[in-house]
């Protein structure tokens, strides 16, 4: 075919050189990701990043094909036996990096809690169900096909090579995703040097391998990935949005069971999910707008809570957050009674958010999950684990980063309290004097 090619903000121009690739994007599950956002609710703390999960994609297939060319040019399995590439991986692997996050739905880490989806499943469902325009598309290829780029998802796929290109701890995936958040969301946390990168990589007998020159831009990578993580994705505004989020698909999931013709009526489409039996195709239909639309219907509901929950997302309203510790988590069942007091359903009004990430993971043979390790090659073949050759990997590997919050509505606080919560103004600053500098402290005797 005629090269087509993509313009991307992130890596200018996206090629696709195979007929299969086009079709798979062209496909209408792949569509579909242009109408689901990569960041959730990030976008209603960081404004520009409305970028979706269907450029992300494009750019995860970007990054594997110009890994696959480079391993092409220097490291044919001809020359270097069971250390080289063998180009014949070359479509499962692209095909499979277009495809990893195909599964996903809006808002998807908050949507799978409520209703007991899970994305990679649905990703390898969407790509052997012989119902799907993505498998018959893969089936062109052999009959088997769509079962193998499946077998990629999900890491069960005999060639490491392929498998650790899509997944691992240094992979197209996160590196496209780190790269694209810190340019759609305007900071500079998620940069590095994707070029070096790319130079310093190699395919070997165990997986993927980075020359030990190029450490300092691994290095680079894994600073980036955790300064990501602690300035972006675990904002504690965009947190606050995600519990708002949470509290109103819970409460839309309590009513319906004695509301049914109501929600058959304002949100056919997530009937499926509020019932608990929905099918692929059910879940096919839901994108960002058919939540969006279902939220505008439900904040006319004559149900306060799904009403006012509702107005809180829609139009930004997002709960306030303090952090605890071991020693004030003791606290909690007392702040909430006082929110109950103030007149919110401490059910749907408070919530605790734990996020915590390993930037880098050593390899620990006694667990039975692993992060795949980092590991540096030297030039006469020698390899060494990542933070065993790195101080500055060592200091932020093998130990969670994050925080532990208790969220509730902003109307707590006495600085945020309105005149119609004067009622409840011993309560209110009875829980304003338990948080201080956005930390739950406990109180003198």
């Amino acid at each position: 075919m005629i090269e087509k090619v993509f313009r991307d903000p992130i890596h200018h121009d996206i090629k696709v050189e195979h007929p299969i690739i086009l079709e798979l994007i062209n496909a209408k599950e792949f569509q579909r990701l242009r109408r689901i956002k990569q960041l959730g609710t990030t976008s209603l703390t960081f404004h520009t990043a409305e970028h979706s999960r269907f450029g992300h994609s494009l750019g995860v297939y970007e990054i594997t094909r110009r890994i696959c060319n480079y391993f092409k040019r220097n490291y044919d399995v001809a020359e270097f036996g069971e250390d080289g590439w063998d180009d014949s991986e070359r479509l499962i692997a692209l095909c499979a990096a277009l495809l990893h996050d195909v599964g996903h739905g809006p808002y998807s880490h908050t949507f799978e809690s409520i209703f007991k989806t899970n994305h990679e499943q649905l990703t390898v469902d969407i790509i052997t169900s012989n119902d799907t325009e993505i498998n018959k598309i893969l089936r062109q290829v052999s009959d088997d096909f769509p079962e193998k780029v499946a077998s990629v998802i999900a890491k069960t796929y005999p060639n490491k090579q392929v498998v650790q290109l899509i997944s691992s701890q240094i992979d197209a995936d996160r590196m496209d995703y780190l790269l694209r958040d810190a340019y759609f969301t305007g900071t500079e946390y998620g940069t590095f040097d994707l070029t070096r990168i790319l130079r310093v990589i190699r395919p070997h007998k165990s997986g993927i391998v980075f020359k030990v020159s190029g450490m300092h831009a691994v290095e680079d990578y894994i600073v980036s990935r955790y300064q990501m993580y602690m300035q972006i994705y675990f904002h504690p505004v965009s947190r606050g949005m995600e519990m708002v989020l949470d509290r109103l698909l819970q409460r839309a999931q309590d009513l319906y069971q004695d509301n049914k013709h109501y929600f058959v009526k304002a949100s056919p489409l997530l009937v499926p999910f509020l019932s608990h039996e929905f099918n692929l195709e059910d879940y096919l239909a839901l994108d960002d707008g058919v939540l969006t639309t279902a939220f505008h219907l439900w904040s006319q509901s004559d149900d306060a809570i799904l009403n006012d929950l509702s107005k809180r997302f829609l139009n930004r309203v997002p709960f306030k957050s303090a952090t605890f510790s071991k020693e004030t988590f003791i606290l909690l069942p007392e702040l909430q009674e006082l929110v109950k007091k103030v007149g919110f359903d401490e059910r749907y009004y408070t919530a605790i958010n734990s996020s915590f990430d390993l930037p880098y993971d050593f390899y620990k043979p006694e667990k039975s999950q692993n992060k795949t390790q980092i590991e540096l090659i030297y030039p006469d073949g020698e390899l060494i684990e990542l933070a065993s050759a790195s101080e500055l990997v060592r200091a932020i590997a093998g130990e969670s980063k994050g925080d532990q919050r208790f969220y509730f509505p902003n109307e707590m606080l006495a600085s945020n309290s309105l005149d119609n919560y004067t009622l409840f103004e011993d309560s209110i600053n009875l829980f304003s004097n338990s948080i201080k500098n956005g930390e739950i402290i406990k109180k003198d005797v």
